[in-house]
């Protein structure tokens, strides 16, 4: 019998092919919030698939998705918990038809198990048990650099306006990278391209990421120190844990 794991890397990399498959198809194109906060019928069917292969193996499991309308909530007595982005990126998906991910995490009583990135069009899945973490079967390893000699991904909005003293940290830096995707962003953080990822994110952002990087030395924070409640939008950062005390010197909360 297959385990949970076994299954989801099954799962994404199925919803992957389906949407190379059908990266020039006609696309239905929505707004939730607001005009560049889209949504489109491949997120939805994307989501529709993971979550019914979930629920046929796992009828009792609960799932946190990024499209359903009524989102459950993060809750540490939750016996077991899938957390889903369909489609991480979907502007860039829109677009660029480069840069996106299907994310999918699971969870026991509020401890991340396994999480798993999929850059689509670069065919890399970023995931990890219990102990160590891969890219497809090359084992990651965390690479130490100075913060004064390494490169940050950041979100454009916290950057520019200087929200958390992002744009001061930047300043000891050699500079910050924009992708437009939490989940692109994670893969270059755990391949050492970029030394730390800080942005305004939902749990369906960050949950697989976090535990992923987690299995290599780096801690996911929110801004102000915390661990991130899960529950909201925050504003967080994943980075290696030799250096959060000389990041925390640069931040505001």
């Amino acid at each position: 019998m297959l385990t949970r794991l076994e299954l989801a890397k099954d799962w994404v990399r199925d919803a992957g092919n389906f949407l190379k498959e059908n990266i020039a198809a006609p696309l239905e194109i929505t707004e939730k919030t607001r005009y560049d906060d889209l949504v489109t019928n491949f997120d939805k069917e994307v989501q529709e698939q993971i979550v019914a292969n979930i629920l046929h193996h796992f009828p009792e499991d609960k799932i946190l998705a990024e499209e359903d309308e009524e989102k459950i909530k993060f809750d540490s007595e939750i016996p077991h918990l899938w957390v889903l982005d369909p489609i991480d990126g979907t502007t860039n998906f829109i677009v660029q038809k480069d840069n996106f991910a299907v994310m999918l995490a699971y969870y026991e009583y509020g401890v991340g198990k396994f999480g798993l990135i999929l850059d689509v069009m670069k065919d890399k899945l970023y995931w990890c048990d219990s102990h160590k973490a891969f890219c497809n079967q090359k084992e990651l390893e965390l690479k130490e650099r100075p913060l004064a000699q390494s490169l940050l991904g950041v979100n454009s909005y916290m950057y520019r306006s200087n929200s958390g003293g992002l744009l001061d940290l930047s300043h000891q830096t050699l500079g910050v990278r924009i992708i437009g995707s939490a989940g692109i962003s994670y893969g270059q953080l755990l391949e050492g391209k970029i030394i730390g990822y800080f942005s305004s994110l939902q749990p369906w952002d960050y949950a697989a990421g976090s535990i992923i990087a987690e299995r290599i030395g780096y801690v996911t924070l929110t801004i102000s120190g915390e661990s991130p409640h899960f529950n909201c939008r925050e504003r967080v950062f994943t980075a290696p844990s030799y250096l959060i005390s000389e990041i925390q010197k640069y931040i505001k909360k």
